[in-house]
């Protein structure tokens, strides 16, 4: 029973309690995280876990929300959200309508900034302090940042800005890499907490003050003063590259110590200029299955009821084997293609697992690469590997791609380098919401020369279409959806697909539904429905956003003239838009009518991907009423009213 937790709706209860409260809250709100995450949502759990005695000491010391703490990432906010007026509604996190699983401005005055891209927080949290500067306001603004996030490229850059200044700005590195432990121990938590005492910070003040009074050498003792400070800290600390930088750097301090973080956070209030805590803490603490495996436990899907034909764990008879996952086949086929052709290099932004990639690592460690969080990095990288013969596969989430947006441009497409990018959760991907559907690939890579854009309609089609972009004498892209394939079989043999071409799959005569990726199969579901009504649909699997196939369009707008343009993906600049372009450039569009269906212009929000499809209208069922109207109105236009109504906060829909 939460007997604490459940009296705490904001932080000032928490203010409340005293240390041995918080530590029993610390563990009541761990028993919650794991049951909720592990029984009810799922969600990101070892990070969560290993923040706990942090939050708590954060809003216990800091006046929040007038003092603003941005949390990086925003993974492990948790414990941040049920002490801060939100409890009650934890069930519901990352559900449709429900709780935000990362930190969302406008669902609390608490979260002062919408969150879940890694490395972040120190770039915005500066111009945060700097913003009150200038308004003349006092308040303390505090970034928490994780060492894995520290390597991304944007918060070196903020890092180094910051640090140059003289802001009041603190920076909390929140380190969970246990190899950390043994090089500091409980010497170096106990240096730090002297070093940042009001006895010690006086008499530092009074001590300088004195020896410059002193004739002649004053100055210069000063300097041998800081210059022995410094060598005595280096001895016991890691924290001198971050001096160097500009930052005060106060650390390590043990993570799960509250007395420790407490003490450390009031003595800091008195600090000026850039400042940096050291924070080591464990990933997965108190839940020993996320302890030893941490990978693993990053995040997890709740525990469902087992389907029919499942007894004991085991699946009986009438439970057919789940198809293989996309990222599974994309693995298995680049390991096969690498075994004949030693020029494959795998490359991932830090998402190995994620990815597929670790498979591919097993087999061939020499030819794989993980540059962390630094998709620009990455993404060059693979350039220059192209640039001398090499072919490079760089495995990176679609909404994470989007941070090299630049490099994708100069230093791939504009060389005309065969770099293949493998755009894994491609479309709607469920319960993180906007900040990780895939939805704007194809309009932001079509922009580009040279660059090629295919989806698979199954997982068969992945391996050939995997096989074609690595043999493409240029840039080429592969966007897949999250999770599960249709359960074709897949074919031995590799083939390469021709460029631009799409497939019939079937001929109809009323209208013609122009399907890509996710959507071909509910396209021929909804064909077949459409039947039974006496409506006959033409089905194509387009394969090719770019380049689209011309011809077929051209016969489909000459014959059927209804054209419907599907995909799991925004509208503006996607794939129904290549379409309208082609049907222009032909001079097709007077006598051809277009439906475009997709995601409008507004973002998706969080929820099961069937709830999102529904929404958007590229489920079976939609599909099915879409067409109905079109073809029997000649005014139909898309109108999606639940999307639009359900937008996420702060963020205004288009069609409003």
């Amino acid at each position: 029973m939460s007997e604490i937790l459940n009296t705490i709706d904001s932080p000032e209860d928490l203010r409340r309690l005293t240390i041995l409260q918080l530590e029993q809250l610390a563990g009541e709100a761990r028993d919650e995280i794991v049951r909720v995450t592990t029984t009810v949502t799922g969600g990101h759990l070892g990070a969560n876990l290993g923040s706990v005695e942090l939050t708590l000491a954060l809003h216990f010391v800091f006046n929040t929300p007038e003092d603003q703490v941005f949390w990086d990432v925003g993974h492990q906010v948790y414990t941040h959200k049920l002490v801060t007026g939100r409890r009650e509604r934890f069930e519901t996190i990352r559900q449709y309508k429900g709780l935000y699983g990362f930190t969302k401005r406008g669902e609390s005055p608490y979260d002062i900034f919408t969150t879940a891209h890694a490395g972040t927080s120190i770039s915005t949290a500066f111009g945060l302090a700097e913003a009150r500067d200038m308004r003349g306001k006092d308040h303390r603004v505090i970034a928490v940042i994780g060492d894995g996030a520290l390597t991304s490229g944007i918060a070196m850059e903020g890092l180094n800005n910051a640090g140059a200044s003289d802001t009041n700005f603190i920076l909390i590195l929140n380190d969970n890499k246990m190899s950390i432990a043994p090089n500091v121990g409980a010497f170096s938590t106990y240096l730090s907490r002297l070093l940042t005492g009001h006895i010690f910070v006086s008499l530092r003040k009074e001590f300088i003050k004195l020896l410059r009074q002193i004739p002649a050498i004053g100055n210069t003792a000063v300097k041998v003063a800081r210059k022995l400070e410094e060598a005595v800290k280096s001895l016991v600390s890691p924290g001198i590259i971050f001096e160097e930088l500009g930052y005060k750097y106060i650390g390590p301090i043990q993570g799960h110590n509250l007395g420790a973080l407490i003490q450390t956070f009031e003595n800091i209030k008195q600090f000026e200029g850039p400042l940096l805590v050291h924070v080591l803490t464990e990933k997965g603490k108190g839940y020993r299955p996320a302890e030893e495996n941490r990978m693993k436990y990053h995040g997890v899907s709740a525990k469902k009821p087992q389907p029919p034909g499942r007894k004991n764990g085991k699946v009986g008879k009438s439970a057919p084997p789940a198809p293989p996952s996309y990222t599974s086949v994309f693995a298995k086929t680049l390991i096969r293609l690498a075994e004949r052709d030693e020029r494959i290099i795998g490359v991932t932004a830090a998402m190995p697992d994620g990815t597929g990639l670790d498979k591919f690592q097993e087999v061939y460690p020499d030819r794989f690469y993980d540059v962390g969080i630094a998709e620009q990095h990455g993404v060059a990288f693979c350039a220059g590997l192209a640039s001398e013969g090499m072919k490079p596969v760089a495995a990176i989430y679609s909404s994470f791609l989007q941070r090299a947006y630049d490099q994708i441009f100069h230093d791939v497409c504009l060389q005309n380098l065969p770099v293949t990018f493998v755009l894994d959760r491609g479309g709607v991907v469920g319960e993180d919401g906007p900040t990780h559907h895939g939805a704007y690939d194809m309009t932001y890579l079509r922009a580009f020369p040279h660059m090629v854009i295919m989806s698979p309609k199954d997982e068969n089609e992945l391996q050939h279409m995997l096989h074609t972009a690595i043999e493409h004498p240029g840039p080429a892209a592969v966007r897949y959806p999250r999770g599960g394939g249709v359960g074709v079989p897949l074919d031995e043999a590799f083939r390469r697909l021709e460029i631009g071409k799409g497939e019939i799959l079937r001929d109809g005569g009323h209208v013609a539904l122009l399907a890509i990726g996710k959507t071909v199969h509910p396209s021929l579901e909804a064909a077949a429905v459409l039947a039974e009504e006496g409506i006959e649909a033409t089905v194509v699997n387009m394969r090719f956003a770019k380049p689209v196939d011309a011809e077929i369009i051209q016969r489909l707008a000459r014959g059927v003239r209804r054209l419907i343009t599907l995909e799991d993906h925004t509208l503006p600049g996607g794939f129904g838009s290549a379409v309208l372009e082609s049907l222009a450039d032909q001079g097709l569009l007077r006598n051809t009518r277009v439906l475009r269906l997709g995601i409008p212009d507004t973002f998706v929000p969080h929820g099961a991907p069937k709830i999102l499809h529904r929404l958007i209208g590229i489920d079976t069922e939609s599909i099915v009423e879409s067409t109905r109207k079109f073809i029997n109105n000649s005014r139909f236009s898309q109108h999606q009213p639940e999307l639009v109504r359900t937008a996420p906060d702060g963020e205004k829909a288009a069609a409003r």
